[in-house]
């Protein structure tokens, strides 16, 4: 679709726009991927991913929220996302549900009979499924904390809550973590250490 400039609309990239409805297609143009990715992180579902964004920004451009600023338009959708999946969207309660959703394109295999998966893959797969094992509010602090790279301050903010009840379901959800992350590194490594280098890696790899 053809953008249609006007003054005093920029889009992210200093595009401008017309009205809400182009807006809303730049923000689909040129972050809807992010959003789905943001969404994933939270729901462990490329399905309920899609629902998600496809259900916020519906919210959030049918209550006046839609404005002609791509930027401020991506932060309604993103806060919609949310609070859509703290109030409503629970994670399935069996692995075997969501195993081939957490898969990822295998990489091209490198040269040799005993070649293994790229390291950042099976790091990027194993993230996922001990996501998918968190209560829902947990995994909302730890992806807002580590993959959204948000403070505790603005974490407990976003969930309404409480800075001690967000340092209290990080603590929990990193306990669950480095159950299933702990030996993703070498031996000698300490597993506090280890579950937040796995996750920046992940976070950098997206």
């Amino acid at each position: 679709m053809c953008m249609r400039p006007a003054a005093g609309a920029a889009g992210p990239d200093g595009s401008t726009v017309t009205t809400w409805q182009d807006a809303l297609d730049e923000l689909v143009r040129t972050r809807g991927r992010a959003l789905v990715g943001y969404a994933y992180l939270l729901t462990g579902d490329s399905r309920e991913a899609e629902d998600l964004v496809q259900d916020a920004l519906v919210r959030t451009f049918t209550r006046g929220r839609g404005t002609r600023e791509v930027a401020s338009a991506e932060a309604y959708v993103r806060r919609t996302i949310l609070t859509t999946y703290v109030d409503g969207f629970r994670r399935r309660k069996r692995w075997a549900s969501i195993r081939h959703l957490t898969a990822v394109p295998e990489p091209t295999p490198p040269d040799g009979p005993h070649a293994g998966p790229e390291p950042v893959v099976t790091t990027r797969v194993a993230v996922q499924q001990a996501l998918a094992l968190l209560p829902p509010r947990e995994r909302a602090c730890i992806v807002l904390r580590h993959f959204e790279d948000m403070t505790v301050a603005q974490v407990a903010d976003a969930l309404s809550l409480s800075v001690g009840t967000v340092k209290r379901y990080l603590s929990d959800a990193t306990r669950t973590l480095e159950q299933h992350l702990g030996d993703l590194a070498g031996a000698d490594d300490e597993p506090a250490h280890v579950t937040d280098e796995v996750l920046v890696t992940v976070r950098r790899a997206r």
